[in-house]
């Protein structure tokens, strides 16, 4: 099956959070399946620019994948090959993840990339409308050749059968791709075409840029955060007022796109934080408290509640006596319904709507007993500035999630708030205020609930010009763009065939507006005023200009840096400073040694007399040697530069001596002095003579340090020069010495003895090589010293770690620091820490490893003896961590860990109240354990009382557990486990009665047909042949113990597969469940239809997930 579909209009560009590679946490050295059990289709259009496609993977036995990841066919748009990943279980997370992935990527040219606007759906095979669609655009190329979304959906969503994601164990994945031409989008410059420029992405901060932009073009706003005291001294990573300065005084003066960094870095914020896409409105209340906080006691006090802050009145007001209570509230913001509401003033309307409370749910006033009353709001005055949140996201019940309202939901240009006299308006509001206002800004999501874009249309000036400021890119639009075609609901595609009369297709606007800035006319002279130069504190603008002069060099430099050769010159000087100070293998740090910039086209003769000025050595006196990297990756003097080199220009011999463009070139400047230290000319150097350099090992203070080097014959011996080393050494002339050769360091230190009486050229010393010498200690000093050789300092150095302990409860904060090495062993580590901690028992401390991307634990901690070494504790992925988290258990982690903790639920039989209980048991117990231990922990209602374990999700019944059952296998992660009393008519069930399943229910209009929510507690009960269902009913109120009264109000359907039959009361209710293998027993039940009045909770089985995103939280 082949269709072929254009993506939807609608679509904006949107941006990701992070290509899979960086989560994954470095390569996966993994199995992937091929896709053997997946159907492809393909949906192509008439080619057009830009080549878009829509490609449909149904994926089969999707439960039962045992591999980390998926690949799907290869699909091909715009002449690429493209292909979906996906991560069945998640890719380190408990969502799955899924991305757009280049399929040839390994064998494309050097420099390749390619750029595409792409969505990637999964589909809803129940309710269409459900289906999840998050869309983005993405840069590819070698670094990044896939781009998507990690926390696609939640798993536990994705593998409930109930919820038609998962059908017959199949997965329906579509990806909708758009490749555009490279240069039509990044050769676009903002400042040129609007005047404006934007903000960069820092990975999903587009809501964070939209928010910045509209409080950016509100001037006064901008003012006023310019007059914040700030001075030279502050550091903008440290302080939010100067890193908003510096963010807006860029946006006002810069040529390109600013970085937010600063400013996220002011509010404490990690890259993970930048990486966790939160909501506007969140951000927009945080950062205003925060900014009207560090306000306080400056120039510019209250400028947040002049500006932003309204008041409205909550009335309460008798019908039959003169009585009223009234509570004034002030908002800087207004939620205001989208659902039921066409447009902003059904809103307002909606918002001072009166209630009446009579009846049942009369008001109790004081003095006066229980009336009849009416419940309102009204305004008293509005800001300003008016912020209008728009809500677009609400709790689905049956969906027990969130969900996005795209309905369609109209804003005028103009918004009359003293309309129809004014009836959004309290009497004591001031009449002389005309409440008219006009557009500013208007904020876009575009996606769903999950994640999705945000941008804004903003008109800086009120006037009819618009632009939309959409991450780094300004563009101009029309007003049509920035009004009518974000107010969401359904767009119908044209027709492609008119002469045919087929019903036009509609499909949802997934772009649309979440929030609204409007002005009121009277003050906008006031809020639109000049923002210029003399707002800007002195110190701020000297630093901001030095800034952009320092980028404008960097840029510079950049741009003609094809032009020049950098040189690296170490020497003597440099080694006697670095080794055993900041390094302690090879001979110098090169980034730390004088660097010349030379155009390439100087002659080597002319770069040494700039060396003779720089260093005070005479041209005639240098003589420069190449340096090499060596096979085993050591970098060491390799050769002299010859005197025909030494007349070529600088460009050509770091051509020569670097195959590499991009390499510097790195030269050794040996210098030869005479007895008085004078600069004398270099000796020759024949091929029988090597340069050798020499490291002197302290055992006694475990000290190296770098002491001279030597010319030698290669025929010549170590003894030779033995006086020569003890005279370098400052040691008597007959000192006994021992010699090592540091040959390498990586991947492991080798650092070998050095026979005295074998030739150099035997022992193959050559150029550049390195000698380690150190006095011969007695056994007795060598006894004494912690690493008495020159290898086994150099191991100790190679290998040692500091490593930062951390608590699981604070994952942040450091509690001590051990030094450690790489090479001890998972006893070692334990050991030092048991003892850091005055433990005894080094077994009952648990570590967790350090997830780099994150900056959190990682999942799951270390098993006992689960790693051989500390270096495989830190190592993650591609990454090394120097933090470790600790905690000390109860019981020694082996004993745990032939243990299973499982989180319980216990109803009590005959009291409303569930305690949760964590049995812990050796994993080869079965369920008749578990029960027999919560039977020590619980109240029964009596003592003979028999338990069973179930096995609920989303208020259903799913599983009796069977007693003989171990309960290694399951699995409390998504799933309640609840345990309760076997009801005494269960035990006696007779040979012709039914045991049913009894779940509430509530009905919830969805846009196409009535959707069943389930909620409250599920129960089984025993059904007698022939019984009616009003004899059950009474049953039923008797056992929930509900009034008369609500108990009335209830209705009671047999359900099966979803869809209610309604019962009348003399029907025989056992006559329905008739069929006995039925898929699923859940499928088929008694609802019982009420409303559902339990307050709501957010209840975690799982306490150690996230079951919430985290809230937008500005530290600092």
């Amino acid at each position: 099956m082949t269709t072929m579909t254009p993506p939807p209009l609608d679509q904006e560009d949107e941006e990701m959070l992070v290509p899979h590679s960086d989560v994954v946490e470095g390569p996966q050295p993994m199995e992937v399946a091929q896709p053997t059990e997946s159907v492809s289709t393909v949906e192509n259009q008439p080619v057009e620019d830009p080549p878009s496609l829509k490609f449909t993977w149904t994926f089969s036995n999707f439960s039962r994948l045992n591999t980390r990841k998926h690949y799907s066919d290869i699909f091909i748009v715009g002449g690429y090959k493209w292909r979906i990943l996906i991560f069945p279980k998640g890719n380190n997370v408990d969502h799955l993840s899924m991305y757009l992935d280049v399929a040839d990527s390994a064998t494309l040219p050097y420099g390749w990339s390619r750029y595409a606007q792409f969505s990637l759906t999964v589909v809803n095979q129940i309710h269409n409308k459900y289906s999840i669609r998050k869309e983005t655009q993405h840069q590819f190329n070698a670094r990044e050749s896939d781009w998507g979304f990690t926390s696609f959906m939640p798993l536990s969503e994705l593998y409930d059968p109930s919820r038609g994601y998962l059908v017959n164990d199949t997965v329906v994945v579509e990806a909708e791709v758009a490749v555009r031409k490279v240069h039509d989008y990044w050769s676009y410059d903002s400042k040129k075409e609007t005047g404006f420029v934007g903000l960069k992405n820092q990975g999903a901060t587009c809501y964070m840029n939209s928010l910045l932009q509209t409080l950016f073009h509100i001037p006064y706003f901008r003012k006023a955060v310019y007059h914040m005291p700030t001075t030279e001294n502050d550091v903008p990573t440290a302080s939010i007022p100067l890193a908003l300065q510096s963010l807006f005084y860029k946006l006002q003066y810069n040529d390109t796109s600013v970085a937010t960094k600063e400013l996220t870095k002011s509010f404490g914020w990690d890259t993970y934080d930048s990486f966790m896409q939160h909501d506007v409105q969140e951000l927009n209340r945080v950062l205003c408290e925060k900014l009207e906080d560090k306000m306080k006691g400056t120039v510019v006090e209250g400028t947040i509640q002049q500006l932003f802050e309204g008041h409205h009145m909550n009335y309460i007001e008798c019908i039959n006596v003169d009585y009223k209570s009234t509570r004034k509230e002030s908002f800087y913001d207004l939620q205001l319904d989208v659902k039921g509401c066409k447009d902003v003033y059904a809103s307002f309307d909606k918002y001072v709507e009166v209630e009446r409370l009579e009846g049942d749910n009369k008001y109790h006033a004081e003095g006066h007993g229980l009336q009849d009353a009416k419940k309102g709001v009204l305004f008293i005055d509005f800001p300003p500035v008016l912020q209008l949140q728009l809500k677009r996201f609400e709790y689905d019940f049956m969906r027990d999630t969130m969900v996005k309202i795209n309905d369609r939901y109209e804003f005028p240009l103009q918004l009359d708030l003293d309309r129809e006299n004014r009836k959004y308006l309290s009497p004591e509001a001031d009449r002389s205020v005309r409440n008219l206002y006009t557009l500013h800004s208007v904020l876009v999501h575009s996606g769903g609930v999950h994640g999705g874009h945000y941008y804004a249309f903003i008109r800086p000036t009120l006037s009819d010009q618009w632009y939309k400021f959409d991450d780094e890119r300004v563009t101009k639009e029309d007003m049509k763009r920035a009004l009518e075609e974000q107010y969401g609901g359904e767009e119908e595609l044209p027709q492609t065939n008119p002469g045919f009369n087929n019903p036009p297709f509609k499909f949802t606007k997934y772009s649309n507006a979440y929030m609204l800035v409007y002005i009121r006319e009277s003050d906008k002279d006031k809020i639109i005023c000049n923002v210029d130069e003399k707002d800007i504190a002195e110190h701020l603008r000297v630093r901001l200009k030095k800034e952009q002069q320092e980028k404008e060099d960097k840029r510079r430099y950049k741009a003609q840096a094809h032009l020049f050769t950098i040189i690296k010159v170490a020497r003597v000087e440099d080694l006697a400073e670095q080794i055993g100070k900041d390094i302690y293998f090879d001979l110098v740090d090169h980034d730390k040694v004088r660097s010349f910039r030379i155009q390439k086209q100087t002659p080597f003769q002319q770069f040494k007399e700039e060396v003779a000025k720089e260093f005070g050595i005479p041209v005639q006196f240098q003589r420069f040697w190449i340096w090499a990297k060596r096979q085993n990756h050591t970098y060491r003097p390799n050769r002299p530069l010859t005197p025909q080199e030494e007349l070529q220009p600088v460009g050509q011999i770091r051509e020569a001596s670097n195959k590499a463009n991009n390499a510097d070139l790195k030269l050794f400047l040996e210098v030869e002095r005479g007895p008085d230290l004078r600069p004398i000319p270099p000796p020759d150097k024949s091929k029988d003579d090597i340069l050798l350099f020499f490291k002197l090992y302290d055992p006694e203070k475990a000290e190296i340090r770098y002491v001279g080097r030597l010319m030698v014959k290669n025929s010549s011996k170590p003894m030779d020069i033995i006086e020569k080393l003890n005279e370098m050494a400052g040691f008597a002339p007959d000192q006994e010495i021992e010699l090592f050769e540091e040959i390498k360091y990586e991947p492991c230190v080798m650092c070998e003895h050095l026979d005295k009486k074998t030739s150099f050229r035997l022992c193959q010393i050559e150029d550049g090589d390195i000698i380690c010498y150190q006095k011969v200690l007695t056994d007795k000093d060598s006894s004494e010293c912690q690493y008495p050789d020159v290898p086994s300092f150099l191991e100790y150095v190679q290998n040692r770690q500091l490593v930062r302990f951390r608590s699981l409860e604070k994952p942040k904060e450091d509690e001590f620091v051990l030094e450690l090495s790489k090479l001890h062993t998972y006893d070692d580590v334990v050991e030092r820490v048991a003892h850091k901690l005055g433990l005894d028992d080094p077994s009952k401390i648990r570590l967790t490893s350090h997830n780099c991307y994150s900056q959190q634990p990682k999942p799951q901690p270390i098993k006992y003896r689960g790693v051989e070494h500390l270096s495989d504790m830190l190592v993650h992925y591609n990454q090394t961590s120097d933090i470790l988290y600790c905690e000390v258990l109860d019981i020694p982690l082996p004993e745990l860990q032939g243990l299973k903790t499982l989180k319980v639920a216990f109803h009590h039989a005959t009291k409303d109240e569930v305690v949760i209980h964590n049995i812990r048991l050796p994993k080869q117990s079965t369920v008749g354990d578990v029960i027999n231990e919560l039977k020590t922990k619980v109240e029964l209602s009596h003592p003979d009382a028999e338990l069973r374990l179930l096995e609920v999700f989303y208020h259903k019944i799913y599983k009796i557990f069977p007693t003989a059952e171990r309960i290694e296998n399951i699995n409390d992660q998504y799933w309640t486990l609840r345990a309760e009393e076997i009801p005494e008519e269960e035990k006696n069930i007779g040979p012709n009665d039914r045991l049913i399943h009894v779940y509430h229910f509530t009905k919830e209009s969805g846009q196409n047909q009535m959707q069943v929510q389930n909620f409250g507690e599920p129960f089984f009960l025993v059904i007698h042949e022939g019984e009616t269902l009003e004899e059950i009913k009474n049953r039923i109120q008797k056992k929930l113990h509900v009034p008369d009264e609500d108990f009335a109000k209830w209705k009671f359907a047999f359900m099966s597969m979803g869809r209610p039959e309604y019962m009348q009361d003399t029907d025989i209710v056992y006559n329905r469940f008739q069929r006995r293998e039925v898929y699923g027993a859940w499928e088929q039940y008694l609802g019982l239809e009420h409303s559902d009045n339990a307050p709501k909770r957010a209840y975690a089985v799982n306490q150690n997930r996230h079951t919430y995103e985290k809230p937008v939280k500005i530290y600092n």
